[in-house]
């Protein structure tokens, strides 16, 4: 009877091993100088698998990093990650850290107002991790850390779309040189106005408002449209584009909507430049 017993508890003491070998094989600690390759032979996992389930976006490999060598590791479920998908800014310089939390190794430095693509999300206590791909790294961030990209974007869109109504609402009024009101504009008149009445406050000049602004290649509608050469040397017209090749400004006689294909506008464009 006591053989029995004993065997009964030796076989419970070598399930309870098994069980515990089988938590201990889901993972891999990385030793010094082995390789995705050499990890991949001795677990039997392949290496599609091993980047797969450890996010990873390169073969490099650095000491104690753990690795997951089994897919039940990476179920959402058991390991509380789930998907999140957006664009976001760092408030200020963070780290990006090997996996959710502070005490895991810093695998990049990443300055403030860098553009991050954020993939999922871990709940860590309290606190809420995502993670993050950046120019060729990847890695964790905590969410307080970021503010979302979507939204300034959006409310960027929303003001220009805005000034373009301002714009739009001001065609047929009489051109005036030196005008800034609805009795009359020149053409930084005219744009300075839009401007204000969207809620933005710009300078009054031609060549104020070129210096204010950034230049860009991809115009959108709200972007100023600069031309030179027109009655003096140099940037001498300014109007706000609209999208579709076109733009409304304050020119000829009247406030009006111009094609830059029209020969004489093309043959004076000088740039796009955005506020």
């Amino acid at each position: 009877m006591r053989k029995i017993a004993c065997s009964l508890l030796l076989a419970g003491t070598l399930v309870f091993g098994m069980a515990n070998s089988d938590v201990e094989a889901s993972t891999h600690t990385v030793k010094n100088g082995e390789s995705l390759w050499n990890i991949s032979k001795s677990s039997k996992v392949s290496i599609t698998n091993l980047k797969k389930w450890n996010n990873l976006t390169s073969d490099s490999l650095y000491p104690n990093q753990i690795l997951q060598t089994s897919a039940k590791k990476t179920n959402s479920a058991s390991n509380g990650i789930s998907a999140k998908k957006g664009t976001f800014k760092t408030k200020s310089n963070v780290n990006v850290r090997s996996a959710a939390g502070t005490t895991n190794k810093v695998v990049a430095k990443v300055k403030k107002g860098t553009t991050l693509t954020v993939s999922q999300q871990k709940k860590l206590g309290n606190d809420v991790w995502f993670h993050v791909k950046v120019n060729k790294t990847s890695g964790w961030i905590l969410s307080s850390l970021l503010t979302s990209a979507n939204k300034s974007t959006s409310k960027s869109s929303t003001a220009s779309q805005n000034v373009v109504d301002q714009a739009m609402k001001l065609r047929f009024i009489p051109y005036l040189f030196g005008g800034t009101t609805k009795n009359g504009f020149d053409c930084s008149g005219f744009v300075q106005y839009a401007f204000k009445q969207s809620g933005k406050k710009i300078s009054r000049t031609t060549l104020s408002q070129f210096a204010q602004s950034k230049k860009v290649t991809s115009p959108k509608p709200g972007d100023l449209v600069f031309f030179k050469n027109t009655y003096r040397k140099g940037i001498s017209h300014v109007g706000i584009y609209i999208g579709n090749n076109k733009f409304v400004h304050a020119g000829g006689k009247q406030s009006q909507v111009t094609s830059l294909s029209n020969s004489y506008w093309k043959s004076k464009f000088d740039s796009f430049k955005r506020l």
